[in-house]
């Protein structure tokens, strides 16, 4: 083909093909379309953020460093901490959730946020080698079959709300697998108590090595 001629032919199909710009985070959201849900989140224990800390419960374990405030974060923010401590995990599918049960929790649980809900509690865990060592099917035997987690969960919604993250996604240095964040009335208080002392009561549990209860309240700044 004579060089002039496939020159034109390249123009041609050059020009059918869109341009597209490289993503940016700082454009503005079409309207109406919904922005991406955050699953990234960071709980800094320190002397800032909105939340006061009550007390610190080492279960099982090692402690981390006592602190006053807590502030949760969700990425995107400019990474660093002035804290004692920060604890990372990110929001992923259910693992060990049947359909039927799935259903049931959408129908019954509400979401975190509620203007009511001034008290909250994060519990980090980190669960033995020998939990990790099991199959899915095993896991879910233990985690249902026997430890009855999400029937007993079931039981103190809508007033508990939760939310799980997983730590062991983002890498193995992280100091625990799963950090788990609840919100809740001070009137609920009692029933939350009744909601963990069920689920550590339970073979599950036997797996748990290190667990922290950071129990928190709502306040200003």
């Amino acid at each position: 083909m004579p060089h002039g001629k496939a020159r034109r032919l390249l123009v041609r199909c050059a020009q059918r093909i869109p341009v597209t710009k490289p993503l940016d985070a700082s454009l503005p959201t079409a309207p109406g379309a919904a922005s991406a849900p955050r699953r990234l989140f960071r709980f800094e224990g320190g002397n800032a953020g909105p939340w006061t800390v009550r007390h610190m419960q080492v279960c099982k374990g090692e402690a981390l460093p006592l602190v006053d405030r807590l502030a949760v974060h969700s990425e995107p923010v400019p990474w660093g901490s002035a804290g004692a401590w920060t604890l990372r995990g990110i929001t992923s599918n259910e693992r060990y959730v049947e359909r039927v049960e799935r259903s049931a929790l959408v129908e019954r649980q509400e979401g975190l946020g509620r203007p009511g809900s001034t008290h909250a509690a994060l519990i980090p865990i980190r669960k033995t080698a020998a939990w990790w060592a099991l199959t899915q099917d095993e896991r879910r035997n233990v985690f249902e079959a026997q430890s009855r987690h999400i029937a007993i969960g079931m039981d103190y919604l809508p007033a508990i709300a939760r939310r799980l993250h997983h730590c062991r996604d983002l890498g193995a240095d992280e100091p625990f697998d799963f950090l788990t964040w609840f919100e809740y009335a001070p009137e609920d208080e009692k029933s939350f108590d009744a909601l963990l002392r069920a689920l550590r009561a339970s073979p599950e549990w036997a797996y748990v090595d290190r667990e922290i209860d950071i129990r928190l309240q709502l306040s200003s700044m």
